[in-house]
């Protein structure tokens, strides 16, 4: 009777597998850099080891008063970059200060997008490129941060070009929600409620997420973009330079010792990491 109920046993362990539904497969993830100042032709094929796709700035960068980037396309496209193109937000200090100068947000915004839209037909982006918007206050929008933005994503999306927004998918106290407790809010959630309040053109998102955990700090291992916990994002930063301290703490080791999340040797540049489920969250080949 032994060797039967082991025959019996041996017949259910192999049933049951095929009666248990079916695991979705992983999601894919691409493993990005982005940076302020474009690392040069020298370093592109050590750092195309390491990385998918890059990062690349039609204007200007925050605090830059130029743009090393312009005329790059070509050569990383060369070397298989793909890109997330951005062009640069404004603060709400240069909104508000613009109004006062009787230039409304929406008409401030419309003047930017054109710049960008012109930018990326002349760096040779094709058509349907996701140009993403640097939005880079977090937190729910101002009145005037969000007549801006929306303004610059619908004036891209009257273009040949698809609109994107870089915005902070980390959460922020928010006041307190229906049951009457503590609630909490993302840029992203914000903008996200007020495309579809007001039925604009659908927006791609490029979330920046750098508390450890979700994130799981400056690693070539590109997580998957769902677990930054902004759902459908095109590309996750998961990674800055330099960190946050305050959000980075256990995952502070996987830094250099000043802080900035550094590519390995012999490139050596201080970045931040984006992972993606494709090698070209742009779309921009």
């Amino acid at each position: 009777m032994k060797p039967m109920r082991l025959l019996i046993l041996a017949a259910v362990s192999l049933a049951v597998p095929a009666a248990l539904p079916q695991q979705p497969p992983a999601q894919p993830a691409y493993a990005g850099f982005d940076r302020n100042r474009y690392p040069g032709d020298a370093a592109l094929p050590e750092l195309r080891k390491h990385f998918a796709f890059t990062g690349y700035w039609l204007t200007n960068p925050p605090g830059e008063t130029g743009n090393t980037w312009a005329g790059k396309r070509a050569t990383l496209l060369a070397q298989g970059f793909g890109f997330l193109v951005v062009a640069n937000g404004r603060l709400d200090k240069e909104i508000l200060r613009a109004a006062k100068q009787a230039k409304p947000s929406a008409a401030l915004a419309r003047e930017d997008a054109a710049a960008a839209v012109a930018a990326a037909r002349r760096e040779g982006f094709p058509a349907a490129t996701i140009v993403f918007l640097d939005q880079e206050e977090g937190g729910a929008l101002l009145p005037e941060q969000a007549a801006y933005l929306l303004a610059w994503t619908e004036a891209v999306a009257a273009s040949d070009f698809r609109p994107g927004v870089y915005a902070s998918g980390q959460p922020v106290a928010n006041g307190l929600g229906p049951d009457g407790r503590p609630a909490t809010i993302t840029t992203i959630q914000d903008i996200r409620a007020r495309v579809a309040a007001g039925h604009l053109h659908q927006v791609a998102f490029w979330v920046a997420q750098d508390a450890c955990p979700p994130a799981p700090g400056c690693v070539l291992q590109a997580p998957p973009p769902d677990a930054s916990g902004t759902p459908n994002a095109a590309a996750w930063q998961f990674a800055q330079s330099p960190r946050r301290k305050s959000i980075t703490q256990a995952c502070g080791k996987t830094y250099a010792s000043d802080g900035n999340c550094d590519t390995p040797a012999p490139a050596r540049f201080d970045v931040d990491l984006s992972s993606a489920p494709t090698p070209d969250p742009s779309h921009g080949r």
